[in-house]
């Protein structure tokens, strides 16, 4: 009879006791919140998502590098680097990519800067005009992605490529 007069007091304490938020509530509150937002950051369907990376480490030598404008060149936001002649490097729906450069200008010669980058999701064409000849040569230009589906993404680029 005593337990049961301690089983019940206990009961009814519980029972009558108002629920507090705590900090571990909050912090599962948040962590909704990140995985809601990091959910934000996936392209939408048709789009292709292209994001900014670090100067790849395994570039040594010579290359080309850009970025979407030249404030975000100056901030080291690249969009797109090769090592020219053999690999580009770019960071494509969230993966980074290391894709076999087809087809690369001659930029000491020509004027004009072109590249045809080519995987099986992407097609990429980067084409630029040298606006200025110094240690490196700086260009303006475009950069265009494709896939297979037909999907299309062109953007601004401002950059430099040299040795």
């Amino acid at each position: 009879m005593k337990y049961l007069i301690i089983l019940f007091s206990a009961f009814a304490l519980v029972a009558c006791k108002k629920d507090k938020p705590t900090v571990s509530d909050k912090a599962a509150a948040d962590s909704l919140t990140v995985v809601q937002d990091s959910a934000k950051t996936e392209p939408t369907s048709g789009k292709i998502l292209v994001e900014t990376f670090p100067f790849p480490a395994e570039i040594k030598e010579c290359s080309c590098y850009f970025a979407k404008s030249k404030a975000d060149f100056e901030a080291e936001k690249y969009i797109y680097a090769d090592d020219a002649g053999k690999t580009a490097y770019m960071k494509l729906d969230g993966k980074r990519l290391a894709m076999k450069l087809i087809s690369s200008s001659d930029m000491e010669v020509d004027e004009e800067l072109t590249k045809e980058i080519e995987s099986d999701h992407y097609k990429i064409s980067v084409k630029g005009k040298k606006i200025k000849h110094e240690e490196a040569l700086l260009f303006e230009g475009t950069l265009t992605v494709e896939k297979p589906d037909g999907t299309v993404e062109t953007m601004p680029i401002y950059g430099e490529c040299g040795c």
